[in-house]
């Protein structure tokens, strides 16, 4: 599988047999990375994803006192994938770049707390006000 930036300079490649395990995020920060009313990465073991191309990466505290770090084309400034302390044998990839319409859905939505009240969440979707640790809505 292949993610890629809006100009093709900057991508990831996911090695065959890896499923991903997916997370549609309301929270405001991945809503200002994205420039939509959410954020949806699909996560993969560290070693079964490579990176090639130039890319920036910008680092933000979260809230319960980890890192999160976005790598980011810096021709188109798409982002292209993510990496978080508190998770450090994951990268994620984001869907977006993925392109991919048979994608699979995300397992769960988080940070609903700021979730715009016009995004459906599907069906059987685990849902939880802030991130997977807390409270599950429903």
């Amino acid at each position: 599988m292949l993610a890629q930036c809006q100009c093709g300079q900057l991508t990831a490649s996911v090695a065959e047999g890896h499923e991903p395990m997916t997370v549609l995020c309301h929270c405001r920060d991945c809503q200002r990375r994205s420039g939509s009313p959410f954020g949806t990465i699909a996560y993969y073991p560290a070693g079964a994803v490579s990176l090639a191309g130039q890319a920036r990466e910008f680092t933000r505290p979260t809230d319960q006192g980890n890192r999160f770090t976005t790598g980011f084309c810096p021709e188109c400034g798409s982002t292209v994938y993510a990496k978080a302390t508190k998770y450090p044998a994951l990268i994620g990839v984001t869907v977006g770049c993925i392109a991919n319409p048979d994608f699979p859905a995300p397992a769960r939505s988080v940070f609903e707390e700021h979730r715009h009240a016009w995004v459906p969440i599907p069906p059987g979707m685990a849902r939880h006000v802030r991130g997977r640790d807390s409270k599950e809505i429903g």
